[in-house]
């Protein structure tokens, strides 16, 4: 008799935490929104992470439909709005989208503001490439030279494209209901090259990436609406869109979120693609064809907007932030073999939140993630401001690699080599949706390992290596070949 009430509390027991799975866990996130300065309710759009001023440290670039872009700079314990000027904050042209990197090849990052006043077509105002000279913000396209081909169709997102590997960026802007534009600057003029590049498509542009997907050079991932995707394999500098081969063109869903990352932990990059209202994918490159691996409560749909991928608490796993707008968002983490499992969170889930964008950066630079979500569209909304909570014993190595003008790298690969893993991450171009995370591969260490080496995979294909000894650092790395 003792026996049988013994085994029937043990079952009780049991039940009791099978029941109420949600109210035991530690929360993953700590809400740190009230080191935002000056935070009221807005409608914002997509997140950049640049050095805006020049001083060596990265800040938030936030656009603002109908409100100031802000330049959020991590000043005495707080965000800070650090630029005022008219040309920047433009609060009429409604920006929506942005990316940041040196196209004119001084060493520093121009930003581009795609801004939208319609929903498809022909628009009012035309984008703004934002330049820093002497102290002041300039509008590169509001030089007459320049004018010739504004783009001047609603948009969604753009990426910064090293199409070459000489670190003479383009910048592609994914459009809606007009053609794809690539704009570079040649001879101190701006010109539109989408149709000699083999661009120049008409769609529901949504999202767009660009790395090493699948081949040496800089390819192109853009997650399309109401049409195909576009995979546009770099043939020396030209692109031919090889959607349909590798089997990525997803013509029944609507593209949003999209990020590259390592799914499998081999030391390639994969893509990670949110579709608005379907399912979620994981495309892993299989003998020359993307699989979608996927599976759920990952690939459940939702009303998705940004997917970051990004190691948040330093544990050497990498987690995966789904930010949806009007629905709770979701969290998982990337474990060995393409398992993908959810995290239980309540700080960051934000069920009535109407999240629009979100970016990630080593604000503060104490080796730890910040996490940057911004809300707006249909509810003007603060922004909000997380940060993981890290075990203290977790350690990290962050990787800050600089191309031959000694600009942030966007599209290098780089690659964290050990006893235990190999791990691809890029250096983000932009603008998976609209967004744009820091230009610094952050990895978190895992127990028991050592032996570690990092590759960087230039924009032109070639390769560096190096032997890490100390942890905890962030390692610069100039590109000489």
């Amino acid at each position: 008799m003792k026996i049988r009430i013994i085994n029937y509390l043990k079952k009780l027991v049991v039940l009791f935490f099978l029941l109420i799975p949600n109210n035991l866990h530690a929360d993953f996130f700590e809400d740190i929104t009230s080191q935002i300065a000056e935070n009221p309710k807005r409608l914002s759009y997509g997140v950049s992470v640049t050095d805006i001023n020049q001083d060596g440290n990265f800040d938030f670039i936030v656009t603002g439909f109908g409100y100031l872009n802000l330049a959020l700079s991590y000043e005495n314990g707080k965000l800070i709005n650090i630029v005022n000027q008219k040309k920047f904050s433009d609060e009429f042209r409604r920006t929506i989208g942005v990316a940041a990197c040196d196209i004119d090849r001084d060493g520093y990052e121009e930003i581009y503001f795609l801004n939208t006043d319609t929903y498809s077509g022909t628009k009012k105002y035309s984008d703004r490439l934002i330049d820093l000279d002497k102290g002041n913000f300039i509008d590169l396209f509001e030089i007459e030279k320049n004018q010739k081909d504004l783009n001047l169709t609603a948009g969604r997102s753009v990426v910064c494209v090293d199409r070459k590997g000489d670190g003479n960026y383009g910048v592609y802007v994914a459009n809606y209901g007009g053609p794809t534009r690539y704009y570079e600057y040649n001879d101190d003029i701006i010109v539109d090259k989408s149709v000699q590049l083999n661009l120049a498509k008409v769609t529901g542009g949504r999202a767009v990436v660009a790395g090493h997907i699948i081949s040496d050079k800089i390819d192109i991932f853009a997650a399309n609406e109401r049409g195909a995707n576009f995979l546009y394999k770099n043939d020396e500098g030209k692109f031919l869109d090889v959607a349909y081969e590798y089997r990525v063109q997803d013509v029944l869903q609507n593209g949003r979120g999209t990020a590259l990352s390592d799914i499998y932990y081999r030391g390639r990059l994969d893509i990670l693609n949110g579709n608005w209202g379907g399912f979620h994918r994981a495309y892993v490159l299989k003998n020359d064809i993307f699989e979608d691996i996927a599976k759920p409560p990952f690939d459940e749909p939702s009303r998705i907007r940004t997917v970051i991928s990004a190691d948040l608490d330093n544990d050497g796993y990498d987690e995966i932030f789904l930010n949806n707008i009007g629905e709770p968002n979701k969290l998982f983490r990337i474990l060995e073999n393409g398992l993908v499992k959810q995290i239980p969170v309540d700080i960051g889930l934000e069920p009535d939140g109407y999240g629009t964008g979100a970016a990630v950066a080593d604000i503060d630079n104490d080796g730890i993630l910040e996490l940057l979500v911004s809300h707006g569209e249909s509810r003007d909304q603060p922004l909000s401001l997380y940060k993981a909570k890290v075990n203290p014993q977790h350690k990290y190595l962050r990787i800050k690699p600089l191309n031959k003008y000694g600009a942030p790298a966007r599209g290098a690969t780089v690659t964290l080599i050990s006893n235990l893993r190999k791990h691809s991450k890029t250096i983000d171009s932009g603008s998976g949706y609209l967004c744009q995370m820091e230009p610094v591969a952050h990895y978190g260490i895992r127990k028991n390992e050592k032996n570690i080496k990092i590759e960087v995979r230039w924009t032109n294909g070639k390769t560096k290596m190096i032997s890490v000894k100390n942890l905890n650092q962030t390692i610069t790395l100039k590109q000489n070949n």
